[in-house]
């Protein structure tokens, strides 16, 4: 499912403001080892994730499990609000990390020795990263994340100057603003190594403004040349990935609650459950072609900005599976209603962000706009079913799905 890199031609005077020249010559299979990087182009046809962008993502899908085990761990002991405030800060950091290179592979990759190695040197950060996840949450202790994200953040900064030395004009300019403002929020996230606990919220929350501000800054007059369907589909495949990781941690809670407390008649209700939440939120999630719709710097960072919800909602309700199974076996100290409230909220979270993001561009009349916000609240009113929570919340997604379905016949049938 790759695709060969192409070497992009010099910028066309002629283009409009703003955009990038397409690029029309494919790089030969025996090309230089350092090759400069240059733009490629937006209409490129049958742009694909390559296999160095796929293994990125399962990499980093290591510090998205380790996010996840340590917010079962603090929602399980009581701790909700800590763990909850913990996980939004780390996965933001991961989330952002991936979102960097993601688009910067959408408009650079050139595919050359030099890109691969400063790729991998990235995904040694991630890896860094994912190993201190642990103790920033037990302990409070950032210096592991901060070593990591460093990593990533200086191999990301080699490349946006690579960029610059091969561009002239508006765009060297936006490369040269890229690799400033990595930089420059790098030094601002070194906060967390000096603050005291109180001010690291607030910190994370000026930061995480400025981080997603760089973009916007550094575009303002060229935008790089990122591909809308390479885009989607390196969000869509890191969204499966994501579901899978949900999917594998709740499995194995499962396993191991039955196998250690002989407790299949409380956890089938929540394995069946869990399983029908993930089966609908992919269905949901894939049942439109958001590509046609990112056309602009303004609707795809929207879009692309808002998958922090998406994405961390996802890995939440796999963490909130687990949490479930501990409170069926008795291990976790917490009632029922918070135990649920773990699987519905991120699952009803998901359903409305997906919706707000693309799926209501994509539906027509009141009651295909309606079926996803209803079936949020009805997941959430579903937290008060007892010990059969999850599975009453697994019937609503399945519901949601084939109601969905029914719909878009009918509508169908009637053109």
């Amino acid at each position: 499912m790759t695709s060969s890199p192409a070497s992009p031609a010099s910028p066309d005077p002629a283009a409009p403001h703003g955009s990038a020249a397409p690029s029309t010559s494919p790089a030969s299979p025996f090309s230089k080892p350092l090759r400069p990087l240059l733009a490629r182009g937006r209409d490129e046809e049958h742009r694909a994730a390559t296999p160095l962008e796929l293994f990125f993502d399962l990499c980093f899908v290591v510090a998205v499990a380790q996010a996840g085990a340590e917010l079962v761990h603090a929602v399980a002991e009581g701790h909700a609000g800590e763990g909850i405030l913990n996980y939004a800060m780390v996965f933001f950091a991961m989330f952002w990390a991936w979102v960097n290179f993601s688009w910067f592979a959408s408009a650079y990759d050139n595919d050359d020795a030099l890109y691969r190695v400063v790729t991998l040197i990235q995904i040694a950060g991630v890896l860094v990263f994912a190993a201190g996840v642990s103790r920033a949450f037990a302990d409070h202790d950032f210096l592991l994340v901060w070593l990591g994200y460093l990593i990533m953040r200086i191999a990301l900064t080699t490349q946006w100057l690579r960029v610059a030395r091969a561009a002239t004009g508006a765009e060297r300019g936006t490369a040269l603003r890229y690799a400033a403002g990595v930089l420059i929020c790098q030094v601002g996230w070194s906060g967390l190594l000096f603050l005291p606990e109180g001010g690291r919220p607030w910190l994370f929350l000026v930061m995480a403004i400025a981080e997603m501000s760089v973009p916007v800054i550094a575009e303002r007059a060229y935008t790089t040349a990122w591909h809308p369907h390479h885009i989607s589909e390196r969000y869509g495949l890191f969204t499966i990935i994501v579901l899978g990781e949900t999917i594998a941690a709740a499995t194995v809670a499962v396993k191991s609650g039955i196998e250690e407390n002989d407790a299949l008649d409380e956890l089938l209700p929540i394995a069946a459950g869990g399983l029908l939440i993930v089966f609908a939120a992919w269905w949901i999630y894939f049942v439109v072609p958001i590509q046609g719709r990112l056309r602009s710097n303004r609707q795809a960072f929207l879009w692309g900005y808002g998958h922090y919800v998406i994405l961390g909602s996802v890995a939440a309700i796999g963490a909130g599976i687990e949490v479930a199974v501990e409170q069926a076996v008795g291990k976790a100290h917490i009632s029922t209603v918070a135990a649920s409230a773990a699987v519905t909220v991120p699952t009803a979270l998901y359903l409305l962000t997906v919706w707000a993001l693309h799926s209501r561009y994509y539906k027509v009349g009141t009651a295909q706009q309606l079926v996803l916000p209803v079936s949020a609240l009805a997941v959430l009113a579903s937290t008060f079913a007892g010990r059969w929570a999850v599975l009453v919340a697994g019937l609503v997604t399945a519901a949601t799905v084939a109601t969905g379905v029914t719909l878009t016949t009918r509508m169908a049938r009637r053109s």
